[in-house]
């Protein structure tokens, strides 16, 4: 019976095209399957959408599952796959059955599916309970990706009239909050709160003596990923420069600024 929808599924991951190396590992990775290409002005996607290039991407994360909300997503989206495989999105039931999982994922049904289906009721979404962290490594792939290395000027009363303060941080939805908090026992530093603006929670450092004890031996020894990397260099020359009272004087200020000036969305390559 035919349905008169066409259902697609797509895994997709993006990222700054400055991290195009670090996709292109990614898909090596996943065997080759999938697909990258430019999204805007700024961005570029790994997407895998065929079917038999999808079961190698859900047979990772079974493997290997997520440890944030996301992993909701995965269990949501391979329901929807299976359906399909099975050739059940053919039905009146088995469509309906996957546009109840849409609309509890993501962004939700578009407004031509919930004109079609106002009624509809979304299926509960599963939350994942264990939020423990099993390997430094996966630390380290998450701030490759949601992390940041951040140098602040400050006006202070000082003799060069500045105070630097180094940050590391992760954001991520409220609804991860638990897992923001487990960095704080992971690391044995730092703090979690929520953001008074935005729906979302933000783990983060500033202590100077956990920076340069902590935060950068630990990934000196578990290493990030992709153009981050180069921020994390700085960041970690600028602590340098700190520890022997550089940032001080008014050459260690100019030096640090540069630094600053050439990190994160600065940066150019």
């Amino acid at each position: 019976m035919k349905t008169g929808w066409t259902i697609y599924l797509h895994f997709g991951i993006s990222l700054h095209k400055k991290d195009r190396v670090l996709l292109e590992s990614i898909q090596t990775f996943f065997k080759g399957v999938g697909s990258i290409s430019v999204k805007g002005n700024k961005l570029i996607q790994y997407r895998v959408s065929a079917i038999k290039e999808l079961e190698v991407i859900l047979e990772h994360f079974y493997n290997f599952p997520l440890i944030t909300q996301k992993w909701s997503e995965y269990v949501l989206f391979k329901e929807s796959f299976k359906l399909i495989q099975e050739k059940k999105h053919l039905t009146t039931e088995g469509l309906e059955k996957i546009i109840k999982i849409k609309s509890s994922m993501n962004w939700g049904l578009n407004d031509k599916l919930i004109a079609v289906y106002p009624n509809l009721t979304k299926l509960a979404r599963p939350l994942i309970k264990n939020t423990e962290i099993k390997h430094p490594f996966w630390l380290s792939g998450f701030v490759s990706a949601e992390g940041n290395f951040t140098i602040n000027i400050l006006n202070y009363k000082t003799k060069i009239g500045k105070q630097i303060i180094l940050m590391f941080t992760i954001s991520q939805h409220s609804k991860d909050a638990n897992l923001l908090r487990s960095f704080c026992d992971f690391l044995g530093c730092g703090k979690y709160y929520a953001s008074s603006t935005r729906n979302e929670g933000v783990f983060s450092i500033t202590k100077y003596s956990y920076i340069k004890s902590k935060i950068i031996p630990f990934f000196n020894l578990y290493h990030i990923q992709g153009v981050k990397a180069l921020d994390l260099a700085d960041f970690a020359l600028v602590a340098k420069i700190m520890s022997v009272k550089g940032h001080l004087t008014s050459e260690g200020l100019i030096t640090i600024e540069k630094f600053k000036n050439e990190m994160n969305s600065k940066r150019n390559s």
